[in-house]
């Protein structure tokens, strides 16, 4: 039996890397579900369309994931355990694509509030796009869905999925930066 392990993102994202890092530790033969949203993860778990939930919940520099406690607060389950993942941000764009050209930055609310510093020193000028998630906002920008003077700041696995350019490298503010991650499993009465 395959597991599936439903993750809050995108492919190329920082809670599929997550994903990854269980189905290896615990050498799983598992599929991985990009489900976006904490909400449509425990949502799946639930309704037992997923085996696992994977899911951040707190970074050492951008704080708690709001969303995450939202969706925690309205559903039912176990958590199985919990992981800390060593996160680095790029600052990614359409091949071809300068710093001259970019008048916004597109990312995941905690992503923009671990690279703060970072933005507000560099882009001031930019405005800032809260999006669904790191690697979604990555995947709109390499297909036009975000106009190519928009910026994401996502995972490098993000770059090389969607053919993107890095523009700069660990733009996070803080060099340690860590995200623990909740793996979840269905609650049974």
């Amino acid at each position: 039996m395959v597991m599936k392990i439903g993750v809050m993102g995108a492919r190329g994202s920082f809670s599929e890397m997550a994903g990854e890092r269980y189905r290896t530790k615990h050498n799983l033969d598992g599929e991985i579900v990009p489900l976006i949203s904490a909400e449509n993860v425990l949502t799946a778990l639930e309704k037992g369309e997923i085996d696992r939930g994977i899911f951040p919940i707190e970074n050492s520099n951008g704080g708690i994931v709001i969303e995450a406690v939202h969706a925690m607060a309205k559903h039912r389950f176990v958590i199985e355990e919990m992981f800390e993942l060593d996160v680095h941000h790029m600052l990614l764009v359409r091949p071809g694509v300068t710093a001259s050209h970019i008048t916004a930055v597109a990312s995941h609310d905690q992503a923009l509030k671990q690279c703060r510093m970072y933005l507000k020193r560099v882009w001031p000028q930019a405005e800032l796009v809260p999006y669904a998630d790191t690697a979604k906002a990555a995947a709109d920008v390499a297909n036009g869905t975000l106009p190519n003077t928009t910026a994401a700041i996502a995972p490098r696995s993000a770059a090389e999925l969607y053919g993107l350019d890095i523009l700069e490298e660990s733009i996070q503010d803080l060099k340690f930066n860590y995200t623990v991650f909740i793996v979840a499993k269905k609650f049974e009465e």
